[in-house]
């Protein structure tokens, strides 16, 4: 009888499943026409997000959630990009994850959204009088170009805002020293210099895996190239793998630096709002330092959402620390799922590592009364981003997401100069070498 059962809920499962996230050969190929379709979950959420920086909102909420969760995984995943496209499907996959992640956070706080300052929405610390509306701008905002609504802007800030700088659930994010200046123009100079440098980072280092055979085609393969000897396999290995963290690193840059124009001198925010988001993680001299302050901290509320506080519930503070990255690698695999190219566990579990790996380093400063620092923490952090993190990259390259164009190739300047410009230099060694072999 419980095998029948099991069973019954099994077939249940998969057939939910199914319809929110059909086969790959059933998917619709995206076309212009379907774009606003893409765009429908962020007005739900949106609501949602409306909704939480309102009082007595709570049962509404939870019942708006599952239709938020249904129509985010459902419409990022029954489209996909064609052509072959695959960085696109990867990118709608984050994008569902992340939609259902501020979802499931708008639904379960009882209280709502709140700032930093507040003890209801739209009511301050030792205030009795309630706020005008929900006009809780960020300190320093000006007159926006473009007029948006209070309201609006207040559900459109909690939204987006992924670190939650100014917000509950933003307390205890590490934020990296600002470097720009504060004046508004010189500051946005100071980001459009950002998003040219990393643009042509990262249209640099992704040209370069492209030509990697196998790794640059949108079928995909192994960066472990099995045909070259020991140390050239691995060197090549480890190239397309710092190349790949590169790029990703690049991606989230430019995506801010977009961000923040035009959130500075469109819509009026202060500069002061728009803090680093990396802190120069190639510094990082332990585990802890790169996970909680030097690498990004765009998804850590995501990820105390999909595992953090339930396994807090389950466990403490260490069932939170194992959760947290739990949660992280079944997001990321889902990103990477979108790619058509099935499930792989490798990615969880890479993930899943991170977890008895810091409770290591803190049996080690247990033990010897000294924090993992210094060259032999910053030769640690090395082997286990760049050595044990191969396996992660491999997955990824392995189900094609080196090979999907983000941009067409003749908008490359490395495609259309740089590697014109090696090829033919060393088209001109070879000439010579030649030409030196007859004499």
């Amino acid at each position: 009888m419980w095998l029948r059962i099991y069973q019954l809920c099994h077939c249940v499962v998969q057939d939910v499943f199914r319809v929110l996230v059909p086969q790959p050969h059933e998917r619709i190929p995206i076309s212009i026409f379907h774009i606003p379709y893409l765009l429908f979950p962020f007005i739900p959420l949106i609501y949602m997000a409306y909704l939480a920086r309102r009082p007595n909102t709570f049962t509404l909420r939870l019942l708006l959630l599952p239709l938020v969760v249904a129509v985010a995984v459902g419409t990022c995943v029954r489209f996909m990009w064609t052509e072959p496209r695959n960085v696109y499907n990867w990118g709608q996959g984050l994008i569902a994850g992340n939609v259902c992640a501020k979802a499931i956070d708008f639904a379960w706080r009882k209280e709502g959204m709140l700032k930093i300052d507040e003890v209801r929405p739209g009511v301050a610390r030792k205030s009795d009088v309630k706020a005008n509306g929900d006009a809780h701008a960020k300190p320093g905002r000006s007159g926006p170009v473009i007029t948006v609504p209070t309201w609006l802007y207040d559900a459109l800030e909690v939204t987006f805002s992924q670190r939650g700088l100014g917000w509950k659930f933003g307390v205890g994010v590490h934020v990296p020293r600002e470097e720009r200046s504060p004046e508004r123009t010189s500051f946005l100079s100071a980001t459009l210099i950002s998003l040219v440098k990393n643009v042509l980072i990262f249209d640099l280092l992704e040209s370069f895996i492209k030509q990697v055979p196998e790794v640059g085609t949108p079928y995909g393969g192994t960066i472990f190239k099995a045909q070259l000897p020991f140390f050239y396999r691995y060197a090549l290995s480890t190239a397309i793998h710092v190349a790949t963290g590169s790029c990703i690193l690049a991606c989230f840059e430019i995506l801010y630096d977009l961000f923040t124009i035009i959130s500075v001198s469109l819509l009026g925010s202060s500069p002061s709002s728009w803090p680093p988001v990396i802190d120069h993680p190639w510094h990082s001299d332990s585990l802890h330092s790169f996970w909680s302050k030097r690498w990004h901290q765009i998804l850590r509320e995501t990820f105390f959402v999909l595992g953090g506080f339930p396994g807090k519930i389950i466990a403490g503070n260490i069932g939170m620390v194992f959760g947290t990255f739990i949660g992280s690698g079944l997001y990321h695999e889902f990103a990477a799922y979108t790619l058509g190219r099935g499930f792989d566990t490798l990615v969880p579990l890479f993930f899943a590592l991170q977890a008895p790996l810091l409770l290591c380093e803190k049996g080690w400063h247990k033990y010897t009364g000294h924090r993992v620092g210094g060259l032999y923490g910053r030769l640690w952090v090395y082997f286990c981003m760049i050595i044990l993190a191969q396996p992660l990259s491999d997955s990824w390259h392995r189900r094609g997401l080196g090979g999907g164009p983000l941009y067409p190739p003749s908008f490359s300047l490395t495609r259309q100069f740089i590697i014109p410009f090696i090829r033919y230099s060393l088209n001109g060694l070879d000439i010579l070498d030649s030409s030196l072999g007859s004499t």
